[in-house]
């Protein structure tokens, strides 16, 4: 029952994030280039924060002094 539950879930979530974004109105083949471009944008922005971010960040701190 909890399974039934949680697969109920995924799909109202997943039918609001269809209705948010007005992908409904798209054909299945054009919605799945759609997300494949959105998850690909998402992931290299996370991955260029995980690996620059770093480097950012001590750079800023090193300019105002606060690591010497």
């Amino acid at each position: 029952m909890a399974l039934g539950d949680c697969w109920k879930q995924l799909s109202w979530f997943y039918s609001q994030y269809l209705l948010v974004t007005a992908l409904y109105m798209l054909e299945p083949w054009e919605r799945t280039v759609f997300n494949s471009l959105l998850v690909s944008v998402a992931g290299m922005a996370i991955y260029t924060g995980y690996v620059f971010m770093p480097q950012h960040i001590m750079a800023i701190l090193h300019y105002f002094e606060v690591i010497q």
